[in-house]
C-alpha cells in the first residue's frame, strides 16, 4: 500500500455569522484541502485552514510545506509503515502545523480503510456519538445575550463564550447578559483567546464566581508563552482553567502538566501536527489524571470529522468543540460527521466516511501536486 499521488485544492466558503475572538474575526473559512491516492485506489482526506494569528500558517505556506516538503518525503513510501512516516512528518519540517495535521488525516483516513474500520475504532472506539458546545463570538452584550439565546433554542446546552476583548468589566456583563437570558441549566463556558493579563484574568473570574455566574472553565485566559502566569490564574481561582494556545506538543504538553498550570488541555489537530502527535498529548494528560478537551478552529466536516473521530475514540476526551461546519453558508462535503442539534455522530463507514468532496463547486480549486 504505498502513497501514489497528494493532490491541494483551496476553498473558501463564506460564514453565516462573523466569527469574532479577541484575536480575530473571520466572515470567510478558508482552508487547503488534501487528497491523498494509494496504489491500491484507497483515498484518503485531510484540511488545513490557515490561522496566521495562532499557528502562523498562510494558505500559500501550508501550500508550500506540502509540495516542497511533505510530497517529496511521502511520495511512494509503503504507508503500512505508517509509525515511521508520522513521526517523520513531525522531524522533517519544523512548526507548520496545519499542513503536517492536513497529511497526517488523511493518512489516517487510508489507514483506517484498508483496515476496513471507522477512524474512530481504528484508534479506539469509545463511542460514537459526542455533543458538541456551541460558540458564542464577541460582541456588545446585548447581541450575545440573543446569539446565546438563539443557540440554545437550536438545542445546544453548552456554550463557549468568548471574551478577552475590550476590558474585563465588558467581559463580565457579556457574561451576566448571557447567563441572565438562558438561565442557570446552561453550561457556559469562557475562551478569552490569551486576552487578559494574570492579574485581569484572576480578577475577573472571582467577580465572577462571587456573582454566582457559574461558569464551567476558561480556556487560555493569558498569553500563549506565560506559562508562569497562566499558573498564577490555575492557583488563584476556584473556575477550572483550561490550557489552549499554551499547548501545541507533547513537550509542551508535559510542562504545563508538570507544573499543573492548567487544569485541563484542549487538544486541536491544527495546532499538534495531526492526529499521532494529539494521540500523545491525550495520553500524558491521561496518566496525569487532567481531562482533554478536542476543538477546531474554523475548519469544513473534513477536518472536524478528523478531529471528532480522533476525540470519539478516547475516554480521557471529555469535552468536545465542533460547531464550525454549522457556521458555514454552504457545504461542500457529502459524509462525515452527522449534526442533530447538539449530538454529533460518527460515520460507520471506513476511515473518515467521507464519500464526496465538491471542490468545483463554491470552492476555488488551487494547486495539483
Amino acid at each position: 500500500m504505498k502513497i501514489d499521488k497528494i493532490e491541494t485544492y483551496r476553498v473558501a466558503i463564506p460564514l453565516i455569522k462573523p466569527f469574532k475572538t479577541a484575536l480575530r474575526t473571520v466572515t470567510t473559512a478558508e482552508s487547503i484541502l488534501v487528497k491523498v491516492t494509494c496504489d491500491n485506489g484507497i483515498t484518503g482526506w485531510g484540511e488545513a485552514p490557515p490561522t496566521v494569528v495562532i499557528t502562523g500558517e498562510t494558505l500559500s505556506s501550508i501550500e508550500s510545506a506540502i509540495h516542497h516538503v511533505l510530497k517529496p518525503y511521502l511520495e511512494q513510501q509503503s504507508l503500512l509503515n505508517y509509525e515511521a512516516l508520522f513521526q517523520g512528518i513531525q522531524s522533517i519540517l519544523i512548526g507548520n502545523s496545519s499542513a503536517k495535521a492536513a497529511i497526517d488525516m488523511a493518512l489516517y483516513d487510508c489507514l483506517s480503510q484498508q483496515c476496513k474500520l471507522p477512524l474512530y475504532q481504528f484508534l479506539g472506539g469509545h463511542k460514537q456519538e459526542i455533543e458538541t458546545d456551541f460558540t458564542v463570538s464577541v460582541n456588545g452584550p446585548e447581541e450575545m445575550g440573543e446569539d446565546a439565546v438563539a443557540y440554545v433554542q437550536q438545542g445546544f446546552d453548552v456554550l463557549k463564550v468568548k471574551v478577552g476583548k475590550d476590558n474585563i468589566l465588558t467581559d463580565i456583563e457579556r457574561i451576566r447578559e448571557i447567563r441572565g437570558r438562558v438561565g442557570k441549566a446552561i453550561k457556559i463556558r469562557l475562551d478569552a483567546n490569551q486576552g487578559w493579563s494574570p492579574k485581569e484574568a484572576i480578577q475577573a473570574i472571582r467577580k465572577m464566581e462571587e456573582m454566582d455566574l457559574n461558569i464551567e472553565l476558561v480556556e487560555q485566559p493569558v498569553k500563549a508563552w506565560d506559562i508562569a502566569g497562566l499558573k498564577q490564574v490555575t492557583d488563584h481561582v476556584d473556575t477550572l482553567i483550561m490550557a489552549d494556545e499554551s499547548v501545541f506538543s507533547p513537550r509542551q504538553a508535559f510542562e504545563v502538566i508538570k507544573t499543573r498550570s492548567a487544569d485541563l488541555i484542549n487538544i486541536k489537530l491544527m495546532k499538534s501536527g495531526g492526529i499521532y502527535q494529539a494521540q500523545i498529548i491525550n495520553q500524558l494528560a491521561e496518566v496525569s489524571g487532567m481531562e482533554c478537551m478536542v476543538g477546531s478552529m474554523i475548519e469544513t466536516r473534513i477536518g472536524i470529522t478528523a478531529a471528532a473521530h480522533f476525540a470519539a475514540s478516547k475516554k480521557n476526551i471529555t469535552r468536545f468543540d465542533f460547531d464550525a461546519p454549522l457556521m458555514l453558508a454552504k457545504e461542500l462535503v457529502e459524509g462525515g460527521v452527522k449534526y442533530k442539534g447538539r449530538k454529533v455522530t460518527l460515520p460507520s463507514e471506513p476511515g473518515l466516511g467521507i464519500r464526496h468532496v465538491h471542490v468545483g463547486e463554491g470552492a476555488s480549486i488551487g494547486n495539483t501536486i
